[in-house]
């Protein structure tokens, strides 16, 4: 679907399914909450308003197609984050600021993987994030490929002088991302020269993945890429045919200085409690590959246009709703962390702290972290999205940037949403704006600014999460 403007044929699909949306809303009211009921227009307002066109997805589209990545410490993320704020000050918003964040510069420079034996061969290659570089002539080794780190346990004294590539299949990003994480220090500590890992992705087309790696401080850093799955696979069947696999590997990677950045943020100031705040965001940069579409400039740009609207309506919560589009997210948290510190004597006011950082996929509810009594909340407020396919609410919504506030006791929301195709895309060169429907997005929007303006508006709090 053209960003620019939907066809008339998706314009009557819209029309339609507002029509069907508010006769879902109509079809709610028996059994319904006394909290739901109080709500009930406002949210048919903010939801009609957020599907009657595809204002969401054009400034998405234009934010990723002027500006390409941001990440951390480039002067793209800059410039987008400059542009924002012209947008939002244009848009009407209070408080339209950059608070400012140091953030690491990392910088991937020229880059390449080559199997040498037992043919020649241009391997499909991302280097890892935070990681070394090589030597500039690159690393040429023979290959150890394992397919765990039980399995290189008992192979550890096979690695020295080598490359040693994790050919670990993906089970779920939580347990299969801790490879991108130590496979360095890992293999280093068995005298290995470099480490590959196969990329961190549900499904490939020839996409190697990248993301943040660390280092033990007390081995040597060694060089760490991903490659695609599909090459990954055919190293290890290489591997178990008893074949000498040698690959040189050439990486320009390096680390400047600390860069100024800043956390974007704007505000519909409360009419009766200014002081109680409602936060909700995305991140705002992004790795150096594809554009940033689905992570996260989407849920930043569902964010904004959350609170937008609820500018544009004329809604005027008894508490603030600051959108807080962090900076950072992907290489360090330094932004999460820069607006906890900023703001540390408001954080017991902050009320609630959403994040939308699984893609702007179709949205199915809303998950929350925080105290047992506020999941009962949050379910009466997801029941006014029911017509929509949207009012679920379960446990557990912290996000990385909200997670620091939900440390300091705030209950912390994110969006459930539909995420098959997620971990297609995640930190490649395929996240790219079409890969997301305009529908979808629009939905989200609605989800994020139905629970923010209920929230801010309620005549009690969610409570407090448990501090730690």
């Amino acid at each position: 679907m053209s960003f620019r403007k939907l066809s008339r044929s998706s314009t009557l699909v819209l029309a339609l399914s507002m029509i069907t949306t508010g006769s879902a809303f109509a079809q709610q009211t028996a059994g319904a909450t006394p909290l739901a009921d109080r709500y009930r227009a406002s949210a048919t307002r903010l939801l009609s308003a957020a599907l009657a066109d595809s204002s969401a997805y054009n400034r998405l589209a234009r934010l990723t197609d002027t500006f390409g990545h941001r990440l951390s410490g480039s002067a793209s993320l800059e410039a987008a984050i400059d542009w924002i704020l012209a947008e939002m000050k244009r848009d009407g918003l209070e408080n339209v600021r950059g608070e400012k964040a140091m953030v690491p510069h990392w910088v991937r420079g020229d880059e390449s993987a080559v199997l040498i034996r037992p043919r020649q061969y241009k391997l499909h290659m991302l280097g890892l994030g935070r990681s070394v570089g090589t030597p500039a002539a690159g690393i040429t080794a023979k290959v150890l490929v394992v397919g765990s780190f039980d399995e290189f346990a008992r192979r550890q004294a096979e690695a020295k002088g080598k490359i040693v590539l994790f050919d670990a299949p993906f089970v779920s990003y939580g347990e299969t991302v801790r490879y991108r994480f130590a496979a360095a220090s890992t293999a280093a500590k068995a005298g290995a020269v470099a480490a590959l890992i196969r990329s961190v992705a549900s499904n490939s087309m020839q996409n190697p993945h990248t993301g943040a790696m660390g280092y033990d401080s007390t081995v040597a850093k060694i060089p760490a890429a991903a490659l695609s799955v599909e090459d990954a696979m055919m190293l290890h069947r290489m591997s178990d045919r008893g074949d000498n696999i040698v690959v040189t590997l050439k990486m320009g990677a390096r680390t400047l200085p600390d860069a100024p950045s800043r956390n974007v943020v704007a505000e519909v100031v409360g009419s009766e409690k200014p002081d109680e705040v409602v936060v909700l965001g995305g991140h705002i940069d992004s790795w150096d590959v594809g554009q940033g579409a689905m992570d996260d400039g989407g849920g930043s740009v569902a964010a904004w246009e959350a609170v937008r609207l609820i500018k544009q309506l004329g809604l005027k919560p008894r508490r603030t709703i600051r959108v807080v589009l962090w900076t950072n997210e992907e290489t360090s948290g330094r932004g999460a962390l820069a607006y906890r510190d900023a703001h540390a004597t408001e954080l017991n006011n902050h009320v609630m702290a959403m994040e939308s950082d699984n893609g702007v996929f179709k949205p199915l509810g809303y998950r929350i972290s925080g105290p047992d009594s506020a999941l009962a909340i949050v379910r009466d407020i997801a029941s006014l999205l029911s017509g929509i396919g949207a009012g679920s609410a379960a446990p557990g919504g912290s996000e990385a940037d909200v997670g620091p506030l939900l440390e300091r006791g705030v209950p912390a929301m994110s969006l459930a949403v539909e995420g098959t195709r997620y971990f297609w895309y995640h930190h490649s060169e395929a996240d790219t704006i079409d890969k997301l429907n305009p529908r979808d997005i629009a939905e989200c929007v609605a989800l994020m600014a139905v629970m923010a303006y209920v929230v801010a508006d309620m005549p009690g709090t969610l409570g407090r999460a448990a501090a730690h």
